[in-house]
């Protein structure tokens, strides 16, 4: 275990390192925190940890754990909580809720870590579970029709009314369309890492990847000294996006929308040292 800790330690370090220089080289001027930046961030006085929770990298898990370390012997196993009570805002501090002083306190002396997935697998996991599954009737609604009214031509009235076919081409369109963050931020499930977390301004001490989900998770479960009958758990094969998927999905994308596409996720690409997609046209 020792061996492991401190290989372990490394790659954590590396992984820290890549984080600031990147940051370093992009970054003109560091901007202040305001509190709308810090509802990403959910705190465990318990154990002194933030975590910053990014949709479709294990979240519900993480939160899962987090109810599980704050919860005072309320749940002992994560998998025994269903996963739209981890998701419901009231179980789970975040840290906009805090005073100034008592947020500064935390980001100063708590461990912060956030977890992280390859930017395009990421993105059509999100794409995959909110535009495909039958049961999402209110991203269908709420994305899926205006994407269609906006990126189809000649629309049938049932698609326009109910949203729910929206093809992969036209969710990329949408993301492309200078309109759509004019008129409201990104919807947190494709987001950008870097603009729900910001981590060139939070400096976090443990970066995870979905990758390296196992050994990350505990690593930093044993940094903070949970108990040991904690347990991280194992992700669900079944329904994962791959990289061969995520592959298939982008056969479609002309190279001028796949260069535009990874230009908008190209800070997240940076940051964590994740290599352009041998996949993509864009050479």
């Amino acid at each position: 275990p020792q061996f492991e800790q401190s290989s372990l330690q490394a790659v954590h370090q590396q992984r820290r390192e890549m984080l600031s220089n990147v940051c370093s080289r992009y970054t003109r001027k560091r901007r202040l925190l305001q509190p709308d930046d810090l509802r990403h961030l959910l705190v465990d006085d318990t154990h002194g940890l933030l975590y910053c929770y990014v949709p479709k990298v294990a979240c519900t898990n993480w939160k899962r754990v987090m109810m599980v370390l704050t919860g005072q012997g309320k749940y002992q196993d994560p998998l025994k909580i269903p996963a739209h009570e981890a998701h419901v805002p009231s179980n789970l501090r975040t840290l906009s809720e805090y005073s100034i002083p008592e947020i500064n306190y935390r980001l100063r002396s708590y461990l912060k870590f956030v977890f992280v997935r390859e930017p395009f697998e990421r993105l059509v996991s999100a794409y995959r579970n909110k535009f495909t599954l039958s049961y999402n009737t209110a991203f269908h609604k709420r994305y899926g029709t205006k994407i269609i009214r906006r990126h189809r031509q000649q629309p049938s009235d049932r698609a326009l009314e109910r949203g729910d076919d929206v093809r992969f081409e036209e969710f990329v369109y949408y993301l492309l369309d200078p309109r759509t963050q004019q008129e409201e931020p990104f919807n947190e499930h494709w987001e950008r890492v870097h603009s729900l977390c910001h981590p060139c301004i939070i400096h976090y001490d443990v970066v995870g990847k979905y990758e390296t989900l196992a050994e990350d998770a505990n690593y930093i479960l044993q940094l903070v000294g949970a108990d040991t009958s904690v347990k991280f758990p194992a992700p669900s094969k079944i329904k994962r996006t791959t990289d061969d998927m995520t592959a298939q999905f982008f056969q479609n994308i002309s190279p001028f929308y796949q260069r535009r596409l990874f230009n908008l996720y190209k800070m997240d690409y940076l940051l964590f040292n994740y290599s352009i997609p041998s996949y993509l046209r864009i050479r």
